[in-house]
C-alpha cells in the first residue's frame, strides 16, 4: 500500500514537471509570434499605470479584467516590466490550468498515461491561441478550476477542499463577468443539490467561508487601493449588462453553424455520454461515482453559449482533450480507448495548426508570418515579439516606422499629454504617463459609453476629471481614433488642432469652461 501511494506520487511530481516545461514552453513560443495590438497589449499598459499609482475604475474606464490587471502589476514589480513578462502571464496561467487538468485527471482515477496525454494536448489548445493575458481565457480557466475543485471535492468528500471553490469562480469572474456568472449560476446550485440530495452537508460549511473569505477579500483589497465602489459597481456591473441586453436582444443560433464550428466538441461529448451510457440509464447521475459526467456537460453547454454570445474568436477547444480524458475514465476498452486517443490527436494538431500556427485568434491566418521583425526596433522592453499585425500586414516595417515615429513626436514634446490610441504600450517605451481613460478604442460601446449610451455622462466626467487632475496640456489621436473620439465628450471650441502626420493628431488645450 505504502509502495502504491509513494508511487503515485512519484507520476505525479514527474508530470508536474513535465507540463510545467511544456505548458510554459509552448505559450512563451507562440505568443511572440504576431499580434493584434489592442487584444495582445490589452492589460501591458495597464498593468504599468499601477505600478505608477493609477487604477482600474478610478483613471481608466473598463468593463473587464482587473484581476488581470493586477496580477500583470505583480509581475512587472516582481521581474520588471517587458513583453516576456508579459507572455510569461499567460505561460503561467496555461500551466495551471493544465496541471489542474491533470490532478482531476488522476483524481478521477485515469491511467497516468493517459492523464499526461490528454492534459498534453489540452495545454496545446488552452492559452497558446491567445499567446497574451486575454479576459475570457482567465475567466474561463478560473471558474473551471472552480468546477474542478467540486469534482476533486465530491470525489474525495472533502470538506476542506469545498472552501476554495468560491475562491476560484470570484478570480474568474474579476477577470471577466462572463463565461464565470454562467458558470457561477449554474454549477453552484446544481453542487447545492447533489449536497443536500446526498446528504453531505458536512460540504456546505466551508463553501459558504469560501464565499465570505472572498467577498471580504475583495472589499479588502478596495479599500487598500482606493478603488471608488459607485464606479466599480457601474463600469463592472451595470455598464456591461447595457452592452449584454443588446446582444440577447440580436442573438440567434444558426444550426449548422454552430455544428460546424463545435463540431469535435459535439462529437467529443457523445462519446463521454456513450461511455457513460450505463450510469445515465440507471438514473443515479447524481450520485458520488457519475456526478462528474453531468457537470463536465453542462461546463461545455455553457463555454459553447458564452462563445456564441461572444464576438471573439473561438477558444474553447481545449474542451475536447477535457471531454475525451473525462470520458477514458469509465472504459476499459482497449479499441475504445485509442480510437478516442487518435481522435484527440487529429484533433489538437487541427487546431493547433490553425490557431497556433497560423495564430488565427489574431486574425493572422492570411498573413505571411515570415515577414514579421523584431519589435526591439521600437524598444527593447519588446524584444522577443515578431512583430507582425493583421492592419499591416504585407508591411510590417512600415508600421514600426510609424510607431517610432509616433514615439519620438511623444518624447520631444515636454508637455502634459494623453494619448489616445490602440498602441497600449507607448507609455511603457517613452517612460511617461499617457494617462489613457481606457484600455482600447472598438467604436462599438463595448470599451467605453459612446453617445447615446444611458452612461455616457459618468465616462464624460472621468475624462474630464482625468484631464484636470493630471493637467493635461495636449491629447493626442492615433489612428483609427480621430478627433471626433475627444470632441463627442469635450466642446471642439476647447482645442487647437494639428495634423501632425496623416496617422497622428495633437489637440492643444485651450481655456474653456468645458475643462477649466
Amino acid at each position: 500500500m505504502n509502495f502504491l501511494i509513494k508511487k503515485i506520487k512519484h507520476e505525479n511530481f514527474f508530470g508536474l514537471i513535465i507540463l510545467l516545461i511544456f505548458s510554459i514552453g509552448v505559450n512563451q513560443y507562440y505568443g511572440n509570434i504576431g499580434i493584434f495590438p489592442h487584444d495582445s497589449f490589452a492589460h501591458f499598459e495597464t498593468g504599468n499605470m499601477i505600478l505608477n499609482g493609477h487604477h482600474p475604475f478610478n483613471d481608466i474606464w473598463i468593463v473587464s479584467g482587473p484581476f488581470v490587471d493586477y496580477f500583470q502589476a505583480l509581475l512587472f514589480f516582481l521581474f520588471g516590466t517587458s513583453w516576456k513578462i508579459y507572455v510569461f502571464h499567460a505561460s503561467l496561467i496555461n500551466f495551471i490550468i493544465t496541471f489542474s487538468t491533470f490532478i482531476v485527471f488522476r483524481t478521477l482515477n485515469l491511467d497516468f498515461k493517459e492523464s499526461l496525454f490528454f492534459s498534453l494536448c489540452f495545454s496545446i489548445l488552452a492559452y497558446p491561441i491567445s499567446g497574451t493575458p486575454f479576459v475570457d481565457h482567465h475567466s474561463a480557466f478560473f471558474s473551471l478550476i472552480g468546477v474542478y475543485f467540486i469534482l476533486i471535492c465530491i470525489k474525495k468528500e472533502s470538506k476542506n477542499l469545498s472552501f476554495f471553490i468560491p475562491i476560484f469562480f470570484v478570480l474568474g469572474f474579476m477577470s471577466k463577468q462572463v463565461p464565470s456568472t454562467y458558470l457561477i449560476f449554474s454549477i453552484t446550485p446544481i453542487f447545492l443539490f447533489y449536497i443536500f440530495y446526498n446528504n453531505k452537508l458536512f460540504l456546505l460549511p466551508n463553501f459558504i467561508y469560501g464565499i465570505t473569505f472572498s467577498v471580504l477579500i475583495l472589499f479588502i483589497f478596495g479599500v487598500i487601493t482606493g478603488i471608488n465602489f459607485n464606479n466599480f459597481i457601474e463600469q463592472y456591473i451595470l455598464y456591461p449588462q447595457s452592452i449584454a441586453s443588446n446582444r440577447f436582444d440580436n442573438f440567434t443560433i444558426k444550426i449548422f453553424g454552430v455544428l460546424g464550428n463545435f463540431k469535435f466538441v459535439f462529437l467529443s461529448l457523445i462519446i463521454l455520454i456513450i461511455a457513460n451510457l450505463k450510469k445515465i440509464k440507471s438514473g443515479k447521475i447524481f450520485e458520488k461515482n457519475n456526478f462528474n459526467v453531468f457537470i463536465v456537460v453542462i461546463s461545455t453547454l455553457i463555454l459553447i453559449f458564452h462563445q456564441l454570445l461572444t464576438r471573439n474568436q473561438i477558444f474553447i477547444f481545449f474542451l475536447i482533450p477535457l471531454i475525451i480524458g473525462i470520458a477514458n475514465i469509465s472504459v476499459k476498452n482497449k479499441i475504445f480507448k485509442i480510437a478516442t486517443i487518435v481522435l484527440c490527436l487529429f484533433t489538437t494538431i487541427k487546431y493547433h495548426e490553425r490557431f497556433n500556427e497560423k495564430r488565427k485568434f489574431h486574425d493572422l491566418q492570411d498573413v505571411n508570418l515570415n515577414k514579421a521583425v523584431s519589435a526591439n526596433q521600437i524598444d527593447k522592453k519588446l524584444n522577443g515579439l515578431k512583430w507582425i499585425t493583421p492592419q499591416f500586414k504585407k508591411t510590417p516595417k512600415k508600421e514600426i516606422a510609424m510607431i517610432n515615429q509616433i514615439k519620438n513626436i511623444l518624447q520631444k514634446d515636454n508637455r502634459k499629454k494623453m494619448v489616445l490610441g490602440n498602441y497600449p504600450f507607448l507609455s511603457v517605451v517613452i517612460k511617461e504617463n499617457l494617462y489613457s481613460t481606457t484600455r482600447w478604442h472598438v467604436f462599438d460601446g463595448t470599451d467605453y459609453p459612446q453617445v447615446g449610451n444611458k452612461y455616457y455622462n459618468s465616462y464624460k466626467k472621468l475624462f474630464i476629471n482625468k484631464i484636470k487632475e493630471n493637467n493635461i496640456e495636449v491629447i493626442y489621436t492615433i489612428l483609427p481614433v480621430d478627433s471626433s473620439q475627444i470632441y463627442n465628450y469635450i466642446d471642439e471650441s476647447c482645442f487647437e488642432k494639428n495634423q501632425i502626420r496623416k496617422f497622428l493628431v495633437s489637440h492643444s488645450i485651450k481655456k474653456c469652461k468645458d475643462i477649466n
